[in-house]
């Protein structure tokens, strides 16, 4: 089979608006299955609501009650018209980078924003956050893993259940995602294994928080007057229902990591949505908190606007290094002079991504919030000197990250929390303002390695991610990290933008589509034979059969990196 002998389809509806095939998480699969299933449902139309006829009845049941229906259809009807009118401006800015413009602060910005105002107190299970540990929410025991303490008695201050980057958005998924929540809120969540259970703590566990889909994402499987509901705000809602009055008689803050947002009039909408849904609860306003990920570029020079909209319930905001650079190459992938380095040498130590970093950190501490830095992503190593060279780096980078002034960090593996936290020294550093920089240093600069190890690193992790996504799987440990979506999107756009200007790297070749099959070719047959060094007592069958999958994920791959549009994320459509 080859790539012509497949069709692409999704799981989890965006829109490219109005001409735009229906976009769903990727998935490539052969041509002769069908596409999903009509989400037309086998279940009833409940209160305008309608649920996907691949659900499970009674789980759906538990999860979304009549009182969870109504505020979803409510909310849904409030705010869907200029949810999409937000995404609309969006492919409008994307039109104006690819015709030669660079971003810019917006003209309309608030004047107010660059004032003298500070963000709603912050309550005080909030003022440590040294170190978040972050993971699929779907996974029961990894979340209780991220709730417990670790073999070497660490904890993080705060755990992130995803529902994002990290998960893959089946249906099945995202309800077992919930449970897990919900579950873990209460202090109940438990997993059965052969000869052990695992149980979280109540009374010895982290902050616990939760992390929504991004603003471009829908969650096809719930119908609401026919249109598919948006799945930030489905998640919302249902975090919202399920957690927030318990957390408040437990006497804990609900907090919300909100991802992708790329312009002040995406955080007034959000900051809106939040306050309604408060009020249909009968909360407070400003009862839950929130940290926006300034993962974009267009989002880096707008801080302060998004902070101010954010301020009556802003904790902080956090700085997302592998999405902000996947953003860097795609608002200017038809700039043949921003064209990037290997993304592997693009730290923050790079011009533009330290000026980033203080950006966010000089707004955030002038206003009376945290500024969260990147993620550590390492797994550990099988070996004890890979692990202690893990362990250095984490070091080496938290305490950059510390030095620079950031009030904590994020790492993807328990073994890492207490090298993490030994770079933050206090509970926060609000008191650390570094110089703002002008907007023109934000603007990335194409300078740096082009190599061939760089093409094959985008090949071999691209292979590596769509085998795992094909099983099921949001995030994939591979080489001693931890990838996620953000990696592939990383990889096949650069991979894409190197194709588009005929890259030449620094030995001297030509980045065309001949040698990106060859590159895939050469990086599949190193990985089946890795696959053959570590099932070497595996019958052949089993064997033959993982390397089978890694040869589909390779012609995924390929499909991706010699389209001829770049699509904005893997998870719409073009």
């Amino acid at each position: 089979m080859t790539a012509a002998d497949c069709v692409i389809y999704f799981h989890a509806q965006d829109t490219r608006i109005a001409a735009l095939a229906s976009p769903y998480p990727l998935w490539i699969t052969p041509a002769m299955t069908p596409p999903p299933s009509s989400v037309a449902s086998a279940l009833p139309r409940l209160h305008g609501l309608t649920v996907g006829d691949s659900t499970d009845a009674s789980r759906v049941a538990r999860l979304l009650p009549a009182g969870a229906r109504d505020l979803l259809v409510n909310v849904h009807r409030a705010f869907a018209s200029e949810r999409r009118g937000l995404l609309e401006a969006r492919l409008r800015r994307q039109d104006a980078w690819d015709s030669g413009e660079l971003p810019e602060r917006p003209a309309d910005a608030p004047v107010e924003a660059t004032g003298d105002w500070r963000v709603a107190a912050l309550p005080e299970d909030l003022m440590r956050r040294r170190v978040e540990i972050t993971g699929p929410a779907n996974d029961p025991k990894m979340v209780i893993n991220m709730l417990s303490r670790g073999a070497d008695g660490q904890m993080s201050d705060a755990a992130m259940l995803d529902f994002e980057d990290s998960m893959k958005p089946t249906w099945e998924n995202v309800l077992a995602g919930f449970e897990n929540l919900t579950l873990a809120v209460r202090g109940e969540l438990t997993v059965e294994r052969p000869g052990k259970t695992y149980r979280i703590n109540p009374d010895d566990m982290p902050l616990l928080m939760v992390r929504v889909r991004g603003l471009h994402m829908e969650e096809a499987n719930i119908l609401v007057d026919g249109a598919p509901i948006a799945a930030g705000l489905f998640d919302l809602v249902l975090a919202a229902y399920h957690t927030a009055k318990e957390l408040v008689a437990q006497g804990k803050t609900p907090k919300i990591y909100v991802p992708k947002c790329e312009h002040f009039k995406e955080a007034r909408w959000w900051n809106r949505l939040f306050d309604h849904v408060e009020a249909e609860m009968g909360l407070p306003i400003g009862t839950i908190r929130t940290t926006f990920l300034i993962e974009t570029l267009p989002a880096a020079l707008q801080v302060e606007e998004i902070l101010y909209e954010l301020r009556s319930r802003a904790a902080g905001l956090n700085v997302g290094r592998w999405d902000k650079i996947f953003s860097d190459i795609k608002v200017l992938a038809k700039h043949p002079d921003r064209v990037l380095a290997d993304r592997g040498t693009i730290g923050m130590d790079r011009p533009w991504m330290g000026a980033y970093a203080r950006r966010l950190i000089h707004v955030c501490h002038r206003h009376g919030a945290f500024a969260m830095g990147g993620m550590a992503a390492f797994t550990p190593g099988s070996d004890a000197a890979t692990r202690d060279a893990q362990t250095r780096k984490v070091v080496e980078d938290k305490r950059l990250e510390a030095a620079m002034g950031h009030d904590g960090c994020w790492v993807s593996h328990p073994y890492f929390i207490g090298p993490a936290l030994s770079a933050f020294e206090s509970d926060h550093q609000l008191e650390v303002l570094p110089v703002s920089p002008a907007d023109v240093e934000l603007l990335p600069r194409s300078t740096g390695p082009r190599t061939l190890g760089g093409l094959r690193k985008n090949a071999a992790v691209t292979i590596a991610y769509l085998k795992g996504w094909s099983e099921g799987k949001g995030c994939v440990a591979w080489d001693g990290l931890m990838e996620d979506l953000a990696t592939l999107e990383i990889s096949r756009a650069q991979t894409w933008q190197w194709l588009r200007h005929r890259v030449r790297l620094d030995d001297g070749a030509t980045v065309t589509p001949s040698l990106v099959r060859r590159v895939l070719d050469q990086e599949l047959l190193s990985i089946a034979k890795k696959v053959r060094d570590q099932m070497p007592e595996q019958p052949e069958q089993p064997v033959r059969d993982q390397i089978r999958r890694f040869a589909l994920a390779r012609r995924r791959a390929e499909a991706l990196f010699l389209e001829r549009n770049f699509r904005p994320f893997l998870t719409t459509g073009r």
